[in-house]
């Protein structure tokens, strides 16, 4: 990565910086659009947002330079570049489709709207940075494939957390070391599955001064509080890495960094993983609400055994924390800084033609589990409501029950009456079959339903070909 400036800097000299286009301006694309303008071989071509106040507002908060982007919102891309301009738009295919896009930032959060921002990049040629997790893990492994089809990179977002800890996971098989655990660190207590966006300001301790001085939405804020968002990001994680999520979902153990290697470990060497090649949040909070000590909220890591004696000495030698048996060790990442690193990914797909992570497989998903008692008429309100949360488990799994997948459990109403912590599946709703997000996860069933029926036959289980 050590030339990547180098590369971008060659590109200015040329004359022909990048030209980004960005869909969606809320705080992850704000972080990038602060730090944009300030990036060397780098340009902002253009800002699709629903709301055009919110794509301004986003510019002058971020101290984008006054005279670097249309105000008036009337210059289309092309006319944007020729003026040195930012252009802004509400039309998201118009920004895709404009010849001088070399690369799109999906910023949404949307998961239909990512997956038809997806198949638009695919159909204009352009290489596309999928911060849309939600999207990803919904779609994404066909995504992915349908981007290779068309001659186009499809990239994680480096500086969100699975680009780095799929980073983490590449420097690891790299220098020839075992993966046993990969994922992050949050807040979690048990309790949490069940918040709504009524409960979530006490759980986070805001105040209502800080409330009212800032742009804080609920129902998102409540997605990372409910263990929806870690779910989503350990199947993304476990599908670029080729890991296998646990076969129950996440236990969220509190762990500091010093104890990575001890509590991350396989349940048969003492530690709360049942297999190796796994994925797993840590919680900075005890059961009992303490914080715990050198906790990992907003980092990563990844948890790796010294193949043989030698390697284990040298874990020893060089200092590395280690469990008590001194074979298991873990690296990790105290921070992650969001959009602020995002041009990482632009940089890497542009001057080295490579993602920086990239949905491979289909190993976990993400089923809505219902956070009560649900009755047939009630509606889903999606991921951070009031009616579901996300669990994680094996795709197969989720392929078995007919798992209702948490990126589409937003406005279908139920059919059946559910119980609260039950799996929804797609026979507990009423939904449109002709809906392009719905169409597009059917097809991706169907693909590896095929798949994983053909790993069977040929005596091979899971993700990682085990016979």
């Amino acid at each position: 990565m050590t030339s990547l400036s180098t590369k971008l800097a060659a590109l200015e000299t040329a004359g022909k910086p990048i030209q980004v286009g960005i869909i969606g301006a809320g705080k992850f694309g704000s972080m990038f659009i602060s730090q944009s303008f300030r990036t060397t071989g780098l340009r902002l071509a253009g800002i699709a947002d629903l709301s055009k106040d919110r794509a301004l507002a986003s510019l002058k908060r971020t101290g984008f330079p006054e005279d670097k982007y249309d105000a008036t919102c009337t210059l289309s891309v092309s006319e944007g570049i020729k003026a040195g301009k930012t252009a802004i738009t509400t039309d998201s295919a118009a920004l895709i489709a404009a010849p001088e896009i070399d690369v799109i930032l999906e910023v949404t959060g949307n998961p239909a709207a990512g997956i038809r921002h997806a198949l638009l990049c695919c159909e204009h040629k352009k290489h596309i940075v999928m911060i849309n997790v939600e999207a990803d893990v919904l779609a994404g492994p066909l995504l992915a494939r349908k981007a290779r089809e068309a001659g186009i990179i499809y990239s994680m977002a480096y500086g969100d957390q699975p680009a780095l800890i799929a980073e983490m996971v590449d420097w690891a098989h790299t220098a020839g070391f075992e993966v046993v655990c990969a994922g992050k660190g949050t807040k979690h207590l048990p309790e949490y599955h069940y918040s709504t966006p009524d409960t979530v300001w006490n759980y986070y301790g805001f105040t209502d001064e800080q409330l009212a001085g800032g742009d804080f939405n609920p129902q998102m804020f409540n997605s990372f509080l409910d263990g929806t968002k870690s779910a989503l990001e350990m199947a993304a994680v476990a599908n670029g890495c080729g890991l296998s999520p646990p076969t129950n979902g996440l236990k969220f153990p509190p762990c500091g960094v010093w104890d990575l290697p001890e509590v991350l470990k396989p349940e048969s060497e003492g530690g709360q993983c049942e297999k190796n090649g796994t994925v797993e949040v840590v919680s900075c909070m005890e059961t009992d609400g303490r914080w715990v000590f050198n906790h990992l909220r907003w980092g990563v890591y990844v948890v790796i055994k010294a193949p043989g004696e030698y390697q284990k000495e040298c874990f020893k030698q060089y200092g590395l924390k280690t469990d008590s048996s001194g074979w298991y060790a873990a690296q990790y990442k105290p921070y992650h800084l969001i959009g602020l690193e995002l041009g990482v990914s632009i940089a890497t797909i542009m001057c080295r033609g490579e993602p920086t992570g990239q949905t491979k497989t289909w190993s976990g998903d993400v089923v809505a589990t219902a956070k009560r008692d649900l009755e047939v008429g009630e509606k889903l309100d999606g991921e951070g409501g009031f009616t579901v949360y996300g669990r994680l488990m094996p795709a197969e799994d989720s392929m078995a029950i007919e798992g209702l997948p948490i990126g589409l459990a937003h406005g279908f109403v139920l059919k059946r009456s559910v119980k609260k912590d039950q799996r929804l599946s797609w026979q507990d709703i009423e939904y449109t079959a002709s809906a392009q997000a719905v169409s597009v996860r059917k097809e991706m069933e169907m693909i590896f339903k095929k798949e994983f029926e053909a790993k069977k036959l040929n005596g091979v289980n899971g993700v990682n070909g085990t016979h």
